[in-house]
């Protein structure tokens, strides 16, 4: 009678144990299906797959059962949840060093670039040979280029993680755009001149930067700036990739009277735009309210300006945030994307003549310069 007990016991203990776990994998069926598709994954500020085309051809070929794997794992319930648990797991459970090769460094996140891409470093000396060669050569321009190092420069090879060797990547990229004046500024970097969650500088704290960069082109900048702060909390790029509840940041920007009476026009839109959008404070990433974020082709005229000078700006996101700085020396001041527009078309929108030019580039851009059109 015992063991008819014991054995009723354990058949009812089995049974509720598999319609629990039916239970769970019948409700996340169920969840997944009900659940409305998300368009954006506001944390890894990446769209996310939509259910893909179902007919004949896309069964047969193995396209659509590819993409709907890529589908259920976008779109699937609590992702972000998940990713977290996953993440502490990671970093804390397993010990592991880094998680997406995201690593901290005294509370410092940085992505993990590595190698040095040498082919892309020709790449975007070629292209910027070719730019000058095609827009610059015969007039009075005066080039020049300035490299931003990324955290790892900081962090890195001091954390026993793999690095480049910068010293290599900044000789090698030297000796390949020999035809511009080299402006070094990363003795002047620090990690706190970085945000902690994002990949970029601090526009409170690259002051010194946009003052050397001026005083090498032959121009004088203002160093009276007011600084001023979103009253919103900042969560870089890093935030949503390493999946961890990591505290916000506070982020500032600098005004002044000059400042204020700039003129910036944006090519994109043909309409004009302030110097900070602060509506972009509560987007997905609030380092846009710097000149609007991404954006091909833009003019910042200063009509309090002591000088005619002009300038011309090459850059990726990092010349964002300095570009306002050093427009307070010049006349105009004209900001350019290769990444968003041809570097074919250029003089439809630019006169080249006698301005300052100034290449500005993060080493992780140099090294994917694949971006380039």
């Amino acid at each position: 009678m015992k063991v008819m007990v014991i054995s009723m016991i354990t058949k009812l203990k089995d049974i509720v144990t598999v319609c629990l776990i039916g239970a769970i994998l019948f409700g996340f069926f169920a969840w997944c299906i009900i659940k409305p598709s998300d368009e954006i994954s506001e944390s890894e500020r990446r769209p996310l797959a939509s259910f893909p085309e179902l007919n004949a051809d896309t069964l047969i070929s193995g396209e659509f059962m590819s993409k709907f794997e890529e589908y259920t794992t976008d779109q699937f319930p609590i992702r972000d949840t998940l990713r977290t648990i996953k993440a502490l797991s990671v970093y804390y459970l397993f010990q592991q060093a880094d998680n997406n090769d995201i690593y901290f460094k005294d509370s410092y996140a940085s992505k993990l670039e590595f190698p040095v891409n040498e082919d892309s470093l020709a790449s975007a000396a070629q292209k910027f040979k070719f730019i000058c060669d095609k827009y610059l050569n015969g007039t009075d321009a005066s080039i020049y280029f300035s490299l931003v190092p990324d955290k790892n420069y900081f962090m890195a090879a001091v954390s026993g993680y793999p690095s480049i060797d910068y010293d290599e990547f900044v000789n090698s990229f030297r000796q390949q755009t020999a035809f511009m004046e080299y402006i070094d500024i990363m003795e002047l970097l620090t990690l706190s001149d970085y945000y902690k969650t994002d990949t970029h500088w601090r526009q409170e704290c690259i002051v010194d930067v946009a003052l050397k960069l001026a005083d090498a082109m032959g121009t004088t900048l203002p160093d009276d700036y007011k600084q001023n702060t979103l009253d919103v909390p900042f969560y870089g790029v890093y935030y949503g990739q390493a999946a961890l509840p990591i505290p916000g940041e506070t982020l500032h920007y600098l005004s002044s009277d000059i400042l204020d009476s700039c003129i910036v026009y944006d090519f994109e839109t043909e309409s004009y735009m302030p110097m900070y959008d602060l509506e972009k404070a509560h987007g997905q990433d609030a380092y846009e309210i710097f000149l609007s974020g991404s954006k091909s082709l833009i003019t910042i005229e200063n009509p309090n300006s002591t000088t005619e000078k002009e300038l011309i700006i090459f850059r990726d996101s990092f010349g964002s945030s300095i570009a306002p700085l050093l427009a307070a020396g010049y006349a105009k001041t004209t900001i350019v994307d290769i990444r968003y527009i041809s570097s074919n078309m250029l003089d439809n929108w630019i006169e080249f003549d006698d301005q300052d030019v100034l290449f500005l580039y993060s080493t992780i851009v140099l090294n994917n310069s694949i971006t380039f059109k």
